[in-house]
């Protein structure tokens, strides 16, 4: 899955300095709001809270849109939405599996957008557990190679986590990616916190269990797909089994 996470860790850079700033934002407020309704509005006692708050300001989210959305999620704010989350299944160009995860407030809304980009960009809606069955659940922890001066070795980022329960650790290009097990992401998280590492995200995401290597015709198209389907203010994720080189990552841009 190297060539998905190095073009998703590229796309999540650009995002933060481009036009589509604002929707980024409206997206991770909305993780904020629902993870403080979940398990409460106070991140030390809500690692998932604590991730969503610690991701934002990593992309530059104002605080006090962050504070506001942990108070209507937490209750003590008027204003906070009904959200649930659904999940789609489908095939792109290629025959690419994929899921699209949606936070929503209107679920035919959220079916419409996820249905017309689908069929416009060469994609396909599949039957529940169609595709579900080729990810896993994994925690993901992306951590900068550049800290405060110094640049941390791949056997840095292991010695840290890995008596926290790491399987691996991946080169990125500019970061290095650490996979875990669902279950073992907020240890491996805080060992990187207690081993002085600072992280730029941690989530539980669905990684491939195999992949699609793509062309560069292959991977524009596929591209063109998920950037149609995360215009969606609803479209939370989307995770999709491609491979795609570093070569065909510079051709295609």
């Amino acid at each position: 899955m190297s060539g998905h996470s190095k073009w998703a860790t590229t796309k999540h850079k650009k995002a933060v300095i481009d036009a589509r700033r604002g929707k980024l934002f409206a997206k991770l407020i909305k993780n904020i709001e629902v993870a403080a309704r979940m398990g409460g509005g106070d991140p030390g006692g809500n690692p998932t809270l604590y991730d969503a708050i610690q991701k934002a300001k990593k992309t530059s989210v104002p605080n006090d849109n962050i504070d506001r959305a942990v108070k209507r999620g937490s209750g003590a704010e008027a204003g906070g939405a009904e959200y649930q989350t659904i999940m789609y299944e489908g095939y792109g160009p290629n025959g690419v599996a994929m899921l699209v995860e949606c936070l929503t407030d209107n679920r035919n809304r959220a079916a419409a957008d996820v249905r017309t980009a689908m069929t416009r960009n060469g994609g396909s809606l599949a039957d529940p557990n169609s595709v579900a069955y080729l990810f896993n659940r994994k925690g993901v922890i992306v951590v900068a190679k550049e800290q405060d001066g110094k640049s941390l070795s791949e056997d840095d980022v292991m010695e840290a986590v890995l008596e926290a329960g790491a399987d691996e650790v991946n080169d990125l290009g500019e970061s290095w990616e650490v996979v875990t097990e669902a279950t073992d992401l907020v240890a491996a998280r805080t060992a990187l916190q207690d081993a002085g590492i600072d992280y730029d995200s941690a989530d539980v995401q669905f990684v491939p269990s195999m992949t699609v290597e793509l062309d560069a015709d292959g991977a524009a198209k596929i591209f063109r797909l998920i950037d149609a389907l995360e215009d969606s203010d609803d479209v939370q994720n989307v995770y999709a089994n491609f491979d795609v080189s570093d070569e065909i990552m510079a051709e295609v841009g």
